[in-house]
């Protein structure tokens, strides 16, 4: 599906109960292992991300593209490409596999675009100001699925 032909849209997000996925600006999970399966999933490729999400991060990810959205005109950041609406980053971005990274905004435009899902399910609803937008589970068939002590890290693909 994709939004630009041959890209294949990766949404990735670490998802509380409550649809909770940041706080103050930042990320409210810590859990063991995520980070390296991040990296595992993203390197080589390119993330699509709000200004916001980037600026909680601070820097481009090594061995990846950043392509970041904002509305700010003279916002700019070494390594990093800008565009002002999410159909430009990705047509930025171009073929290939592409992540939607974050935040709420960002999910909330790209989910209709979206091919896959790489949730990381967290069993906690805590307080939150970003949140993963309301998706029809009927759109989407769980491929996979990894139990940990709190979270599971489920794939689903567009049916």
């Amino acid at each position: 599906m994709g939004a630009v032909p041959g890209q294949e849209l990766v949404v990735l997000a670490a998802v509380g109960r409550n649809g909770a996925i940041g706080r103050d600006g930042g990320l409210i999970w810590h859990l063991p292992g995520d980070l390296p399966r991040v990296k595992q999933l993203t390197t080589g490729h390119t993330l699509v991300m709000g200004r916001k999400t980037f600026d909680s991060i601070g820097r481009p990810l090594p061995d990846r593209r950043s392509v970041v959205v904002t509305r700010s005109p003279g916002w700019s950041h070494p390594g990093v490409e800008v565009a002002h609406s999410l159909p430009d980053a990705l047509g930025i971005a171009g073929a290939g596999t592409v992540f939607l990274f974050g935040g709420g905004e960002i999910y909330a435009q790209g989910l209709e675009w979206a091919d896959r899902m790489e949730l990381t399910q967290v069993d906690d609803a805590p307080e939150a100001d970003a949140f993963f937008p309301p998706w029809d589970r009927g759109e989407w068939e769980e491929t996979r699925r990894e139990e940990h002590e709190g979270f599971a890290y489920v794939s689903y693909v567009r049916r």
